[in-house]
């Protein structure tokens, strides 16, 4: 079988980094892009120089500003930022047609068939670096290698602003030094299962039997067998499928009883309205879920399956869902699923939005 090429590209910081490219008087000082202190927000981003105070994404901006006092948070600004990333998008196609994004900074492409730069992967992503740092100022480091799996981990090898390769003749030497918490899928959880194994790094994992990791994991034991091993065969696609699209918010003030959190409802389904309005394509609603977090920040999702959605579905579900806790409500998100494919000629079931919302 012909060896793969594919490329991980991966944006530094990526809000941060537009954020500093379009503010130069932040060149040089720990940036955060998040919340503010005071409202309970959380960092969604930051640069390199913040990190080193131990900041990091998902924190919250309080505790943020506690390890760093001289970080600046700045206000995220997402459609500025899905303008630049579109823009980069754009680069990714013009080197081939296999291209698949993984979020707003990331992609995978598969440069196997390309003939550009005499069909090298490494130079082709140099290109691709230094292209995006010369039209648009913001730095990617970028992983190669023959599976989706091992570009991913190189991407991450030599950040920020670095390339690393894994050359086929490499994978082998490569993956039994690989710490095992690397593999996809890895939490803590079962990051404590294979310490209690003795199973430190892929290859500790490789002296173990495909029988043995499933008996353990389940169907989790293949794919801890095959990634140990450094075998992925995924190909890169270039459209996926949304399987659910959902938004939530963060109250400044706890909310204290279930009469309060349903009041907080329509506004969300509004919200939620406005952002499948943007969905290109066609897909079938198929069930509803509302996910609370509580003072404690212990959470809980409530979900049913659904052909007409209505919003009394969302009431319903979260009346559920605070039954659960009972107590104050710090967070509240809901959301949608969808069918996988649709019939020819169906398109989306917006019963909820027909009243209004």
């Amino acid at each position: 079988m012909k060896n793969r090429k594919i490329i991980h590209c991966d944006c530094d910081s990526f809000f941060a980094s537009v954020e500093i490219r379009d503010d130069p008087s932040l060149e040089g000082k720990p940036v955060a892009v998040g919340g503010a202190t005071d409202r309970r927000g959380v960092v969604a981003t930051c640069n390199y120089i913040a990190r080193e105070y131990g900041v990091h994404s998902a924190m919250a901006s309080a505790h943020a500003r506690k390890l760093c006092p001289e970080l600046i948070i700045v206000p995220p600004q997402m459609e500025k930022y899905k303008v630049v990333s579109k823009k980069i998008r754009e680069v990714f196609d013009q080197y081939t047609p296999l291209v698949e994004p993984l979020s707003l900074d990331e992609a995978f492409l598969d440069v196997s068939e390309t003939d550009i730069h005499k069909g090298s992967a490494t130079l082709i992503a140099q290109a691709i670096r230094q292209q995006i740092k010369k039209e648009l100022n913001i730095t990617v480091s970028a992983g190669v290698a023959p599976n989706k799996f091992l570009a991913k981990i190189a991407s991450d090898w030599k950040k920020p602003d670095g390339l690393f390769v894994i050359t086929p003749d490499e994978v082998d030497g490569f993956v039994k030094g690989l710490p095992a918490k690397k593999i996809f899928g890895v939490g803590k959880v079962t990051e404590r299962k294979l310490t209690d194994m003795g199973i430190k790094t892929c290859g500790d994992l490789q002296t173990f039997s495909v029988f043995d990791l499933s008996k353990k994991f389940g169907r989790f034991g293949l794919q801890l067998h095959e990634l140990s091993r450094g075998q992925d065969e995924r190909p890169v696609v270039s459209s996926r499928h949304r399987k659910s699209l959902s938004v939530e918010r963060t109250f400044p003030v706890d909310l204290p009883d279930v009469k309060t959190c349903l009041a907080e409802l329509p506004d969300l389904i509004e919200r939620l309205a406005s952002r499948m309005e943007t969905l290109q394509g066609s897909s079938l609603i198929i069930k509803a879920f509302v996910k609370i977090k509580f003072l404690d920040f212990s959470a809980t999702t409530v979900e049913q399956a659904c052909e007409n959605l209505e919003t009394a579905d969302f009431d319903d579900l979260l009346i559920r869902a605070f039954v659960r806790g009972n107590r104050p409500v710090r967070l509240i998100g809901i959301g949608v699923g969808f069918r996988d494919k649709l019939p020819e000629g169906q398109g989306w079931q917006l019963e909820l939005f027909e009243d209004g919302h």
